[in-house]
């Protein structure tokens, strides 16, 4: 299945990267990070624009997280029970429902970039739970860009390794950029604690 997908790429291009993503979100199984690598490299070559697949792949997402919230937060404790009925999804479930437990809103952020195979699953726990949608879009949006800009980015740049790449990335490019983010937030609330205390002790603002 993932040979043909890719090989249908150059045919279809960004929309293709649309369909993979809205329908990895909703836990189906297509190899969408491989996809939009690949999309990536073809973007490298000159035949795709990287910038079109980068939005596309993040269209996809935000509709797919969407969808699954809201057929979660109709559908209640029947669907989340017919899902968890499929082969080892359950445990799935249970590892998104630790995440949501331990980290809360932060969880939904860490399920599309670090634990980005427990995205579908945090999805359709959001929408049963009826954690806010303000939020869970936020925390969805942001995660989402984060994973399609990293991903189509690795495949621009080692456009003739992707094959290599894939096999060995795993969750590798998610600890990365999650890393990376966190590091990036824990900097900025540190710099905006500084400048608070600056304020409150009459000083400048430290550089």
């Amino acid at each position: 299945m993932t040979e043909t997908l890719l090989a249908l790429v150059p045919t279809y291009g960004s929309w293709l990267v649309l369909l993979a993503l809205l329908l990895s979100c909703l836990a189906l199984p297509v190899p969408s990070s491989i996809l939009v690598m690949t999309a990536g490299g073809f973007a490298a070559s000159g035949d795709l624009v990287l910038w079109q697949v980068q939005a596309m792949a993040l269209l996809g997402f935000v509709v797919g997280d969407q969808v699954a919230y809201a057929l979660a937060w109709s559908g209640g404790r029947p669907l989340i029970a017919r899902l968890r009925s499929r082969p080892g999804v359950d445990r799935l479930f249970d590892r998104a429902e630790a995440l949501l437990d331990r980290h809360g809103l932060l969880a939904v952020f860490l399920s599309r970039t670090v634990f980005s195979p427990l995205g579908p699953y945090l999805g359709y726990l959001s929408g049963f739970l009826g954690l806010s949608w303000p939020s869970f879009t936020l925390a969805a949006v942001v995660g989402a860009i984060c994973w399609c800009a990293g991903y189509s980015l690795l495949g621009y740049v080692f456009a003739t390794q992707i094959a290599e790449l894939a096999s060995l990335i795993g969750n590798a490019i998610g600890l990365l950029i999650g890393g990376l983010l966190v590091a990036a937030a824990v900097w900025y609330l540190w710099r905006s604690w500084r400048s608070e205390r600056a304020a409150a002790d009459g000083q400048p603002p430290a550089a």
